[in-house]
């Protein structure tokens, strides 16, 4: 039996014990990765674009949407090109999500103060209720049972323990944003509105920061095969490395539309390429670590509005335009 170059990468990585940073920013799905990338594009429309965003692949190979505005869940199957979709209770208003190994698809109800979860198979929903409610941002797995979440304006981070429906909250502040896991198991968080990453011991509680620049505007992370962080800095036009351990960036490398181009989402594959796009240049970028290389993208639609981008099995880039409602891959 022959296995494609991703599939061997993803089954050595999981073999390796590094499962924490399934999916570049810890979504489940071990990442691809791809030798060459042709740059070819394709998008689809979904079918309720109010809001769209934050796509996440399952173990299944399709990809699931969440529909802030739309209140709903949007599947796509790249083998058919055809889309399914499921309502979410009442005012939920899902903003970030991931699939888990069983097929379910957990996600933050941003507008109720819910962590969520949809089984496919059958459209059932049950949600757990954050103790201060609020609004929960961004969330990631462990690969073990459990889920971190930020919740934003609320400036906190949640625990959820899908064994037993229990969520423990740690204030912070700074509106928590983007999340990634390092691989030792502290949770690392965006902290957008204070010009920092914060660093939660998971062990004890304990919070500790890591100051930027005031005006970097730290957005989203991801967490590199080699254990680094990477960080898109809205603020400054900019991505860094970061070395958790040492608890100190790295490097900051400078992108093609410069300050004003708004790195947004950030992603990595499974041999350590970088993905980001800036939201305002209508860009995807592909910086790889080893070489130094940048190569943009441009996205064949007008103000996509990309809130966050994820690599497949296949090593595919996909990503959501929540602005023109269109879900697009490279390859």
């Amino acid at each position: 039996m022959r296995y494609s170059t991703s599939v061997l990468v993803g089954a050595l990585i999981l073999i390796m014990g590094q499962a924490a940073w399934a999916g570049g920013s810890n979504y489940g799905i071990t990442p691809g990765a791809k030798t060459s990338i042709e740059g070819k594009i394709s998008e689809w429309p979904v079918p309720t674009p109010r809001f769209a965003r934050d796509p996440a692949p399952g173990p299944d190979g399709n990809i699931y949407i969440a529909v802030m505005s739309g209140n709903k869940i949007a599947r796509f199957d790249p083998r058919s090109k055809t889309f399914t979709e499921w309502d979410l209770p009442k005012g939920a208003q899902p903003h970030g999500l991931f699939v888990d190994a069983g097929g379910h698809v957990w996600y933050t109800g941003n507008g109720n103060g819910t962590i969520g979860r949809l089984d496919p198979s059958t459209g059932k929903v049950v949600e757990y209720k954050a103790p201060s409610g609020g609004d929960p941002h961004t969330l990631v797995t462990d690969g073990q049972g459990v889920i971190w979440f930020t919740v934003q304006r609320g400036s906190r981070i949640g625990r959820l323990d899908t064994r037993t429906g229990k969520i423990t909250e740690y204030p912070t502040a700074g509106r928590p944003y983007g999340i990634a896991l390092d691989q030792a198991g502290n949770v690392w968080f965006c902290q957008i509105g204070a010009g920092k990453l914060g660093k939660l011991d998971p062990k004890t509680g304990a919070m500790t920061e890591l100051a930027l620049d005031p005006d970097s505007q730290p957005r989203r992370m991801a967490t590199a095969p080699d254990g680094s962080l990477w960080v898109t800095l809205y603020g400054k036009g900019t991505l860094i490395r970061v070395d958790p351990r040492a608890g100190k960036v790295l490097k900051e490398y400078p992108l093609p539309a410069g300050r004003s181009g708004g790195p947004y989402a950030v992603t990595m594959d499974g041999a350590g390429v970088v993905w980001a796009n800036e939201i305002h240049a209508n860009t995807v970028v592909r910086l790889d670590p080893k070489t130094e290389q940048i190569r943009a993208f441009p996205l064949p639609s007008g103000d996509v509005g990309v809130r966050k981008m994820i690599v497949d099995a296949q090593g595919r880039l996909w990503y959501m335009g929540s602005h023109n409602g269109r879900l697009g891959v490279i390859e």
